[in-house]
């Protein structure tokens, strides 16, 4: 009887270590670097994202967020997912601007890219439909998943140098990237380049007057401590700044994981839309009274001097356009599709409003 109790034990044991090897052999972890660390709205978006993938997946699909740039800064996050050192990462297309050609069409200034949600819809329907882009990004190694943004820029300045129109931009310190950095040098300021995480360290030290910066970021990096102005531009916004996945990593799972992957994509679009365009008017009722740092003076631009700022991206869609040709895409065909993109998302919002208002 007790021979018959230890082997009835034996196999109840090993039948428990056999189901726990099935389950650990199910989950797969997903390392994911990301690069700023784990505070703010988009940190609440990649963790939805998370939290939705393993949900969903029932366990299955579970990512390992390396935050603050602990495994890979922004400048080798893209190579480091390609060659498989993070399985997915936040690609901004700043940082690879040959690369990642077709993800740039986000980072310029144009009427319709203002709104946080009409563009990275646009963007989401553009980089995961259109097949120039899609083959694009499989050349590098890696597979579009979903779509931040860096919300619409604005002018943060230092006491004294509060921006009002475009001529006062000339002779200003003032730290951009991108488009913005090269229309705002037109404009006769001069740029200091440094990344944002060095934001806040320039404008108390006086090595810049004012940063082209986001109102989404202004908590976590704390810039309203040493700035006094906030001029309201809204001026475009980065939306060349996907969610990318290794090409490997991406086809090691079945249909319906790689489906499951880009419907959660979808959905963290419209969760971060929500939660930023929520936080962007929060942080501007706050900024006058202090409760963010210093009283902040927010001065909205006019319109008309909005209008001259836009104006100037013209030369630079008709050269993103030719470089498209000479890379061997369609330019202007891509173009004209993500314009059609967000005047189509624009127009849901004018007649329906945002999905959350429904």
């Amino acid at each position: 009887m007790k021979s018959f109790n230890s082997i009835k034990t034996l196999c109840v044991t090993s039948l428990l270590a056999l189901a726990m090897a099935s389950e650990a052999v199910a989950e797969t972890t997903l390392r994911y670097a990301e690069a700023t660390p784990n505070r703010g709205s988009r940190a609440e978006a990649l963790q939805f994202f998370a939290d939705e993938i393993k949900e969903r997946s029932e366990g299955e699909l579970v990512l390992d967020i390396h935050w603050g740039g602990a495994l890979l800064k922004y400048s080798g996050i893209l190579g480091g997912v390609s060659a498989g050192t993070a399985d997915m990462g936040s690609v901004l297309a700043a940082y690879e601007p040959t690369k990642m050609r077709g993800l740039s069409i986000g980072d310029i200034p144009v009427e319709g890219n203002s709104d946080p949600w009409v563009a990275m819809r646009a963007m989401y329907e553009l980089m995961t439909t259109n097949e120039q882009i899609r083959e694009s990004f499989a050349d590098e190694g890696v597979v579009y998943v979903g779509n931040y943004t860096t919300t619409p820029v604005q002018l943060e300045c230092t006491e004294g140098n509060a921006i009002h129109t475009l001529a006062d931009l000339k002779g200003k310190r003032i730290r951009a990237s991108v488009i913005y950095a090269k229309i705002v040098d037109e404009l006769g300021a001069n740029l200091v380049n440094f990344t944002y995480e060095e934001v806040y360290q320039a404008l108390d030290s006086g090595l810049v007057d004012c940063s082209a910066g986001y109102l989404y970021a202004m908590r976590s990096f704390k810039t309203p401590e040493v700035t006094s102005s906030v001029t309201l531009t809204n001026w475009g916004q980065i939306t060349g700044f996907a969610m990318m996945m290794n090409k490997f990593s991406w086809d090691d799972l079945n249909e319906e994981q790689q489906q499951l992957m880009l419907q959660t994509g979808s959905d963290m679009v419209d969760f971060y839309a929500e939660t930023v365009i929520e936080e962007s008017q929060a942080i501007i009722d706050a900024l006058p009274t202090g409760e963010l740092g210093n009283e902040i003076e927010v001065i909205k631009m006019a319109d008309s001097e909005r209008e001259k700022l836009l104006a100037l991206s013209d030369k630079y869609i008709d050269m993103w356009i030719e470089e498209m040709n000479q890379a061997g895409f369609d330019g202007q065909s891509i173009w004209d599709e993500y314009q059609q993109l967000l005047a189509k998302y624009q127009q849901v919002v004018d007649e329906k409003g945002y999905p959350w208002e429904g």
